[in-house]
């Protein structure tokens, strides 16, 4: 019986079958005749001609049918491998339709042809079971680097030096290391953490705000604020609640962030420094010995009594200073301090978060230092003019519209230097109008006199920034190899870039290979653009491999098929690919990182660093005037950059395909282990699946794909070899073996977690907790306002 005469065996599900393969076809010509005439990849309308004329075959009851999509099949095969190899998350949107199809049609065969019955059961089952399996692979990591450390073991301390340590400082310690010495919670008993306390704010985050805070802890005291600039002081051991304070900061509804409150105790300094006698009479005044800060919305500082909560009557104004004296015109919202101040020694160094895009007339970036005893000025440093060391002169203000440090310096006590990491000038995307003094320091690393307010040396990591990548993260301080071997005091600065750069602390010099590359140079009208860009080849590069259309991705072949063709018609040149009007432009690294404000932790000892990054691509465009002067236009962070008094607004958004997933390849946040002596990856690994992530519609996936999912706040080490991990998409605070990356440990949360950990050992009770504050994670519906402390169970020997 030759291929037309087949008995019509199979009733309706052969043709039904042959029009689903037709309809499944049909997108993907359509789509796959656009994508080619872009200039991209021919298999997606190859593919879909395949499909279509073997359903039409089918549909008949021709066995060619099977024959030809046995065709498309193994031609997938060929193709995928041929594009990405077996890597396993860029295979499962190429390979999991014809699997599933592959089933059925061989299901379907033996109906059009009886003698191939065997073979079809056969050939279905072993479809069926690669579906399985490769579902399965769905569950477990992928793209992980994997390697082992060997760690020296680290000598903790006794039980009362635990005791004795303190988490004083956004970092733990001022060099920014995120490293405790404390060695009661172990690999080897890390999974019987449970919870020991929760705490509850009541500062349920809304619109615009997002729980960021790291505690800080003090002897018996925990001390945590909350987006809404309210401060509160809770039992180390019990989480019972000390006192409450209301900075009365009123709701920004866009940019709500308390990353941590500062600590100084004048008692403490001023037996250290008896000839302060500023100092010296805060210390023996009856409140504030011991004292607390806070930045509020409404860019005041406020510093409160450590053990009451009241503010200090001797501060300011009754407890206050206002840091918008010498700025001019400061509009709602447009200038306030959101990450943790720093003290170092009598003195609060303040930066300052400015609203970002909205104008070329907004607040100065000045970075001054003030009395932590009285709130006096004692020095300030003006970007935009060095000439003011103090308040600008009568009349005049701080320089408008410079760069800004809006995250966590370091500081080197023996150099009495901090580390500032410096933002772009705002607006973000375009800089036509920028002061030559601008672009010095933008988007750089600054090492300032402590004593003077003059800076000592400056690096930038982005030659006049138009891509809004801001130096994020706190600087660390570590003792690391040069080019030559020898050891140097050094700085290692993470960046919104992915890059690693490794500097000299007293001049700032790179100490590993940084070359500048040729970038793109076709600015629009009115800008300028520098023609190249430093890469710090002597470091790893994390997460900003640039990107092809074969790095596309979806969770079905038509959402592929979609970023391809975006990715087509957007332009991409790079890393550093610039902005026009005619066509919206891809940006990645996105602005949200490469490394962000969440930082590194660093095992000095073993010369290993901790860092989470993510990797989220961003679309931009310029939009014209009148556009983006519409006083409808959404503005904020996100979105419509306005940008008045520019020639154009700019609108942003996240890279993702009509299923709301990204569209590149996973994974799309990664926690990495570096070696600081050998300057390579030991281990990297994705971190988070996307069991509590929420797609367009309120759609909830529930499953925990292990994709690696975009990552916020920082890790933090411990003595013992572990490395715990909050900022996922997913609701769990981690605990990794320092070594090999492997998790070790997961306690649930009741809604995700954007802060960096912390721990300490309590000086009454002995016990270590490690706490984390989970509000929400980023983009999550699910909000919260919780404080958890995750502990051994009572009596647990160790």
């Amino acid at each position: 019986m030759n291929d037309t005469e087949q008995p019509r065996q199979g009733g309706w599900i052969v043709p039904a079958y042959g029009v689903v393969l037709i309809l499944l076809g049909l997108p993907l010509v359509a789509g796959g005749v656009w994508l080619a005439r872009l200039g991209g990849s021919w298999y997606y309308l190859i593919a879909g001609a395949l499909l279509v004329i073997s359903g039409g075959l089918i549909f008949r009851r021709r066995f060619a049918g099977i024959w030809l999509f046995a065709l498309g099949f193994v031609g997938t095969l060929v193709w995928a491998y041929a594009e990405v190899g077996a890597q396993f998350w860029p295979l499962v949107p190429r390979l999991s339709p014809w699997l599933v199809l592959g089933v059925v049609t061989a299901l379907v065969a033996p109906k059009l042809r009886s003698s191939v019955r065997f073979a079809g059961w056969t050939v279905a089952a072993v479809l069926a079971i690669a579906s399985v399996a490769g579902f399965a692979g769905m569950f477990s990591e992928h793209g992980e680097i994997i390697g082992t450390a060997a760690l020296a073991p680290i000598r903790a301390g006794d039980a009362q030096s635990q005791r004795n340590e303190r988490w004083q400082y956004y970092g733990r310690t001022l060099d920014g290391h995120r490293f405790a010495p404390f060695d009661q919670i172990t690999k080897e008993n890390v999974g019987k953490l449970q919870v020991a306390w929760t705490f509850r704010t009541g500062d349920v985050t809304g619109k615009g705000a997002e729980d960021q805070s790291t505690p800080t802890q003090v002897g018996d005291s925990v001390y945590i604020c909350t987006p809404y600039d309210k401060v509160f002081a809770l039992d180390a051991d019990t989480g019972q609640q000390r006192w409450r304070y209301d900075a009365k900061g009123p709701d920004s509804k866009v940019w709500n962030r308390c990353r941590g409150v500062a600590y100084y105790d004048a008692q403490a300094f001023a037996q250290a420094h008896p000839d302060i006698a500023v100092t010296q009479a805060a210390a023996k005044a009856p409140l504030c010995a011991q004292r607390l800060f806070i930045g509020t919305s409404d860019a005041r500082l406020v510093a409160l009594d450590a053990a009451t909560g009241q503010p200090c009557p001797g501060f300011g104004n009754q407890g206050s200073i206002d840091l918008k004296v010498g700025m001019g015109k400061v509009q709602p919202f447009y200038y306030m301090t959101t990450s943790e101040n720093t003290v170092i020694g009598n003195r609060i160094l303040i930066g300052g978060w400015v609203q970002d895009g909205a104008s070329t007339d907004e607040p100065s970036g000045v970075v001054r230092a003030f009395s932590a005893d009285t709130g006096e000025l004692l020095w300030a440093w003006d970007p935009g003019n060095p000439d003011i060391h103090l308040l600008p002169p009568p009349g005049q203000t701080y320089t408008r519209t410079t760069p800004n440090m809006w995250s966590t310096p370091s500081y080197d006590d023996k150099l009495d230097w901090a580390f500032l990491p410096m933002g772009g000038q705002t607006p973000d995307f375009w800089g036509g109008f920028r002061r030559p003094s601008s672009d010095e320091y933008g988007s750089s690393v600054v090492a300032i006199d402590m004593k003077t307010g003059i800076v000592q040396w400056h690096f930038s990591t982005v030659h006049h920034d138009l891509w809004d990548y801001d130096v994020p993260s706190q600087p660390v301080l570590v003792d690391m190899p040069g080019q030559d071997g020898k050891m140097v005091p050094a700085v290692v600065q993470l960046t919104k870039r992915g890059q690693i750069f490794a500097l000299d602390r007293s001049t700032g010099k790179p100490i590993t290979e940084v070359v500048e590359k040729p970038v793109p140079t076709n600015v629009v009208k009115d800008d300028r653009v520098s023609p190249t860009q430093p890469y710090s080849v002597g470091m790893p590069q994390i997460g900003n491999a640039p990107l092809s259309e074969k790095d596309m991705w979806g969770a079905t072949f038509y959402d592929q098929m979609i970023c391809r063709i975006k990715f087509k018609r957007m332009r991409y040149d790079g890393e550093f690919t610039l902005a026009s009007e005619e066509i919206a432009n891809l940006q990645f690294p996105g602005n949200y990182g490469g490394f962000n404000w969440g930082s590194a932790a660093v095992d000095a000892q073993n010369d290993i660093l901790y860092a989470g990054s993510m990797r989220m691509p961003l679309w931009g465009q310029y939009i014209p005037r009148a556009v983006a002067d519409d006083p409808n236009a959404p503005g904020g962070h996100d979105g419509l950059h306005v940008m008045a008094g520019t020639p154009y607004g700019y609108k942003k958004g996240e890279f993702l395909s009509p299923l709301g997933v990204p569209c590149h390849a996973p994974p799309y946040g990664q926690l990495t282990a570096v070696d600081l002596k050998t300057h390579k990856i030991l281990w990297q690994k994705p971190m988070g699946t996307v069991a509590d992530a929420v797609l367009p519609g309120g759609f909830r996936v529930h499953l925990p794909f292990a994709i690696g999912m975009p990552v916020m706040g920082g890790p933090v080490a411990t003595a013992s070899g572990l490395v715990f991990f909050a900022g996922t998409y997913d609701y769990y605070l981690r605990a990794m073996d320092s070594a090999t990356g492997k998790e070790l440990w997961k306690g649930r949360l009741p809604v995700g977690a954007q802060a960096t950990p912390m721990t300490y050992v309590s000086p009454k009770s002995g016990r270590q907790f490690v706490l984390i504050s989970a509000g929400g994670a980023r983009q999550s519906p699910d909000r919260g306002d919780y404080l958890i402390a995750f502990a051994l169970p009572a009596g647990t020997k160790h």
